[in-house]
């Protein structure tokens, strides 16, 4: 079996979720955390190594603001109870995107999360909060303008390697997978400049319902994906 070495996930329909069942959004969110944090264990146990998600755009913000201080209770909660679930689990975490965008003791929370954990040889769990595709480029190329400009940095000398040096997965191989459930069918400035060569597979199930029957019926379609990179296949 052909397991996809890093898979990156787009965490939608804990709203619908919710309302479907008659409940607030706010128990929609509640219930796809608990989700994840099956889902980390069934993805290491298949033999995934990398898992990325999408847990807080940047466009995020503009949702009400009842749900966004609710979604950011959730993410301290997480962050606090994280180290000991993830040394459990050998569990290597790291955050990605705008982290000066959140609130001191989350960044906080964050760092200690990440310095508990950076050794860790299970699997390679990655949160993105605060993340937007364009801004993460935006970001790296303010980084690799400051370089030219103090001279550290020829401009000829910028290519691919230098610009993924730059992004908040610098070090990270890119995703061979690339989920998204609830049934939309785009990406959602997610991973941009990663996801260029990743196979893209839609679900109609919301994420507080998808769990390991699903993520390897996902595995499975991408088992029977041609991956050519842009070459032409041999006759």
């Amino acid at each position: 079996m052909s397991v996809p070495n890093h898979v990156a996930i787009i965490l939608d329909g804990n709203g619908r979720w919710a309302k479907a069942k008659g409940l607030p959004r706010t128990a929609g969110h509640v219930q796809g955390a608990k989700t994840l944090e099956q889902i980390c264990e069934d993805a290491y146990h298949m033999g995934i190594n990398y898992l990325t998600v999408y847990a807080f755009s940047t466009e995020n913000w503009t949702r009400p603001d009842s749900e966004v201080a609710m979604l950011m209770e959730l993410l301290r909660n997480y962050m606090k109870n994280s180290i000991k679930r993830a040394q459990k689990n050998n569990m290597c975490v790291r955050v990605i995107g705008d982290k000066s965008g959140l609130a001191e003791d989350l960044r906080t929370s964050i760092e200690k999360l990440e310095q508990a954990t950076q050794y860790n040889t299970g699997l390679h769990f990655q949160i993105a909060i605060n993340y937007g595709g364009r801004d993460e480029i935006r970001r790296a190329v303010v980084k690799l303008a400051d370089k030219v400009a103090a001279g550290a940095l020829k401009p000829e000398e910028i290519d691919d390697k230098k610009i993924a040096a730059e992004l908040d997965t610098a070090g990270l191989p890119d995703p061979d997978l690339l989920i998204r459930t609830s049934g939309e069918q785009r990406i959602s400035n997610y991973l941009l400049w990663q996801a260029s060569y990743a196979e893209l597979y839609f679900t109609s199930v919301f994420w507080p319902d998808f769990d390991k029957n699903e993520l390897a019926k996902a595995v499975e379609v991408y088992e029977k994906r041609d991956r050519r990179y842009g070459l032409v296949e041999e006759e």
